[in-house]
């Protein structure tokens, strides 16, 4: 449900979420390497794209696209400096879990003999710990086929009856789900709407043209961020948390009691499981001010929003049935107003320790490797609407911690130099230093 929910929501937008993975390689490539992990990686969770019901409110379902869904991208060779250009312009390319390409991998060779490998992958097809799944796999050569039918293999005749019967099976759940929600509405606060101010909005003159949003890749030695947050009684998660509320601070995106509204991505994907997203969203409201010396209040709030989404279901989450049955316009609303929140929420995702084979795309280790989340199709005056945006990815792997940074401030000059300013600044309040990369 979830999945269908995110592309419907894709197409009510226009906005097309996507990940991307990059390796850079300071020692000469194998070129054959990268041909075969090009060629195995479009298999398991990255094999398939979906196909819509020919009824309006009929179930989207996976259907096979086995191999790569784009050719080999060998790019002309550019300076370093230029590399984060590069990986922008792949970010941006187009990119459809329904009309394909769902992912592409391009290669740069660099002038100073080093070279950058990148994949963009729709959201919509997997998340992040699902990627790093594929990426092993395709490393290893190992191709899953998950079994799905052929693209188009039903008639018309035949894929409306079938919808209709599974329509008709999915209506007790469906009654369910709107009691559900009504419940939900019943039990909101009356007041809250109007409590509600609508903010002024300013129209820009340049609002419509779509942007790329400022992107940096942050590396820290894994020692000294692990000293760090033993010296402050923290732990992996509460450092980057720490990390991600002081940059949120920094960029203004302090909530209206003081806090940074951390969303988190928590992965509950188990094995052979085939869903795209297979994760949950949890808030944790951190008080930006003790984390760089005390961590203890940041853990402890952390460790409540887990076991808060352990025992507490998430109720919209019984929402999702009645997607399919969502005007178009209601969807764009909801996603509006969710990125539009007055928690100025920042998305902060931490893989975790990831094995070094998934740095090996070409069979040897590269140098680094960072992971990111990236939104196509945003233009100005959303951005502007909804207060900006502050996204993280972390993961650690080959002695380095790995972030990989999307900010932009409403109202202020955005650009790589000063995202790249902020952190560095707000590595320094932890005593930390680092790479600060690709930030042309």
């Amino acid at each position: 449900m979830w999945d269908e929910a995110a592309v419907r929501t894709m197409r009510a937008t226009g906005r097309v979420q996507v990940m991307q993975c990059s390796w850079v390689y300071e020692h000469p490539i194998d070129f054959d390497g990268i041909r075969r992990f090009h060629q195995n990686f479009g298999a398991g969770l990255f094999g398939r794209r979906i196909e819509r019901s020919p009824l309006p409110f009929g179930r989207y379902r996976w259907v096979s696209a086995l191999g790569p869904q784009a050719p080999l991208d060998v790019a002309a060779p550019r300076t370093r400096a230029e590399i984060g250009d590069w990986l922008d312009e792949r970010a941006q390319l187009p990119i459809d879990p329904e009309r394909g390409p769902g992912w592409h991998l391009g290669v740069l060779p660099v002038t100073d003999g080093s070279t950058a490998v990148t994949v963009v992958i729709s959201h919509c097809l997997g998340d992040g710990v699902g990627g790093l799944m594929v990426i092993a796999d395709a490393i290893a050569g190992r191709r899953l086929d998950l079994g799905y039918p052929m693209p188009n293999s039903r008639s018309r005749l035949r894929a409306v009856a079938a919808d209709v019967r599974d329509t008709l099976s999915d209506l007790p759940e469906a009654a369910r789900t709107i009691a559900a929600g009504v419940r939900q509405l019943r039990r909101r606060d009356p007041d809250a709407a109007a409590a509600t101010v609508q903010r002024p909005r300013r129209v820009l003159p340049d609002g419509d043209d779509q942007i790329v949003l400022p992107a940096i890749s942050v590396f820290v030695d894994l020692a000294d961020w692990n000293a760090r947050a033993e010296a402050v009684g923290g732990n992996s998660y509460s450092m980057l948390a720490g990390f991600a509320a002081r940059l949120g601070e920094r960029m203004g995106r302090c909530a209206a009691d003081d806090g940074v509204r951390l969303l988190i991505a928590v992965s509950d994907r188990t094995d052979g499981d085939t869903r795209a997203n297979a994760m949950s969203l949890v808030t944790a409201q951190i008080d930006p001010m003790p984390v760089t010396v005390d961590q203890s209040a940041a853990r402890g709030v952390i460790r409540q929003a887990f076991k808060t989404l352990r025992e507490v279901p998430d109720e919209t989450l019984q929402l999702l049935p009645l997607t399919p049955l969502v005007p178009k316009r209601v969807l764009k609303r909801v996603a509006d107003g969710f990125l539009g929140s007055a928690d100025l929420p920042v998305s902060c995702s931490n893989l975790g320790d990831l094995t070094p084979d998934v740095t090996m795309v070409d069979g040897t280790e590269a140098e680094y490797i960072v992971c990111r989340g990236i939104d196509q199709g945003t233009t100005r005056q959303e951005l502007e609407d909804n207060d900006g945006q502050l996204v993280l990815v972390s993961s650690r792997v080959g002695g380095k911690v790995s972030i990989g940074i999307i900010g932009y401030q409403a109202g202020e000059q955005n650009s790589k130099a000063r995202l790249a300013e902020l952190a560095a600044k707000t590595l320094a309040e932890f005593d930390l230093t680092g790479e600060i990369d690709w930030n042309s």
